[in-house]
């Protein structure tokens, strides 16, 4: 961990502005941003905090370090709106063995707009002389596009991979595990990352658009969201491509939700949130039944999950009970995250990994690091930078490797489209 024992006192301080283009203030090749329905935040200023955590029991970890962070910080808050006062952005590894750290960050200036009102934050040590200079919109750079080949699971070694899960499924050590493939590339070094956020927030207004330490997506899987006592969490796990016509797509969603397989699967993502939730949550809801979330590109059986908490809970707390889902690993959840160490070949990174916000509170919203990439460092010298993106499906009995590829191909799109 990068940042010392002692935490200096912060002081948070928000006020209201006229509402603006947000993602105008972000950093044009590492944005920090959090958007969903043309709402959400950027980082308009240098990180205040920026802390990595790398070894195990990361969560748990930051979760505490975020209590003393927030005990530590007085906030003066004239709008109190979610998102408003001290905000802390988080984008997690998604297994404690990854390579990739666990990244808190808690920026000096953020721009918010929610609820049809704007404002300002601004986050400093208690003490620190000299006023924060003003945040400035900068214009949107150049277009640009990557390029992208088959990385190290490729379609012939994607089949091999979905083989060794089926036999690890027939063989009693999983139930179901979630298998993933990569693509690969580059972009150009300084290329303006705004203008994919941008793209994906337009293409896809209904997700989670997030950049935050150089992860980038579109997430249609809200993790988990901690308001005011309450909490909630939508479930994705069963999938088909839209129809290639209204009637073809028409026909769907029934076929969707009367598939065995795609009914069992997301039967084992419900199931393992309820499980996580239980023990801090009490008058737990969750549907019998999934309904059929229509995206741009797919159809995913979605059930939401609502609950009031007890105990104290923060949003990390409630982070890390949930991760890995079943819907990002499989379940039984050891059993899973075994067989894709073993049957992955690389390192899945921030890839399915908790990304989002949390408040001084421990309010906040997650969601799951999914269509999306994650770009590495801006080059000191070099033409490009290098881009890695995933896109895995669960594998239950009765998977068909074919099949299989075609889902990752679908859920590919989003992203490879957006980098184009």
């Amino acid at each position: 961990m990068t940042e010392p024992l002692s935490l200096p006192r912060l002081v948070a301080t928000t006020r209201e502005i006229a509402p603006e283009d947000t993602l105008l203030y972000a950093d044009r090749t590492d944005p920090l941003v959090w958007a969903r329905r043309g709402e959400g935040m950027v980082a308009a200023g240098p990180d205040l905090l920026h802390i990595d955590v790398a070894e195990d029991g990361r969560i748990a970890a930051l979760a505490d370090l975020w209590r003393a962070i927030s005990q530590a910080t007085d906030v003066d808050d004239e709008v109190r709106l979610a998102g408003t006062g001290l905000v802390g952005f988080a984008a997690l590894a998604f297994d404690d063995d990854s390579a990739a750290p666990s990244t808190l960050i808690v920026p000096s200036t953020i721009i918010g707009r929610r609820a049809g009102r704007a404002w300002i934050t601004r986050i400093r040590v208690d003490g620190r002389a000299g006023e924060m200079a003003d945040p400035l919109p900068q214009p949107l750079g150049p277009s640009w596009s990557a390029t992208l080949g088959p990385g190290r699971m490729d379609p012939e070694a994607h089949e091999r991979a979905v083989r060794a899960a089926l036999a690890a499924i027939e063989d009693g050590e999983v139930s179901k595990v979630v298998i993933a493939r990569d693509l690969v590339g580059t972009i150009p070094a300084h290329a303006d990352l705004r203008r994919l956020v941008r793209a994906l927030a337009a293409d896809y207004p209904d997700t989670w658009t997030y950049a935050v330490d150089g992860v980038v997506g579109a997430s249609p899987e809200t993790l988990v969201t901690v308001r005011d006592g309450s909490v909630t969490a939508r479930v994705l796990a069963g999938t088909r491509p839209r129809g290639a016509n209204p009637a073809e797509d028409d026909s769907v969603p029934f076929e969707l939700s009367t598939s065995p397989k795609d009914r069992a699967e997301h039967a084992f993502a419900v199931e393992s949130v309820l499980a996580a939730l239980g023990p801090h949550t009490s008058a737990l809801e969750a549907p019998r039944d999934p309904f059929t979330l229509e995206l741009p590109n797919l159809w995913h059986l979605a059930t939401d999950v609502r609950g009031e908490l007890s105990g104290g809970a923060s949003a990390l707390d409630m982070v890390r009970a949930l991760h890995p889902t079943a819907a990002v690993a499989g379940t039984p959840t050891a059993g899973a995250r075994a067989a894709i160490r073993r049957i992955e070949p690389f390192d899945r990174g921030r890839y399915a990994a908790p990304v989002g916000w949390i408040d001084g509170n421990g309010d906040g919203e997650w969601a799951i690091a999914l269509r999306g990439a994650q770009f590495g460092p801006v080059p000191e010298d070099g033409p490009t930078r290098s881009v890695t993106a995933h896109a895995g499906g669960g594998i239950v009995a009765g998977s068909v490797p074919e099949a299989e590829l075609l889902e990752t191909r679908v859920k590919f799109r989003p992203i490879v489209d957006a980098l184009a």
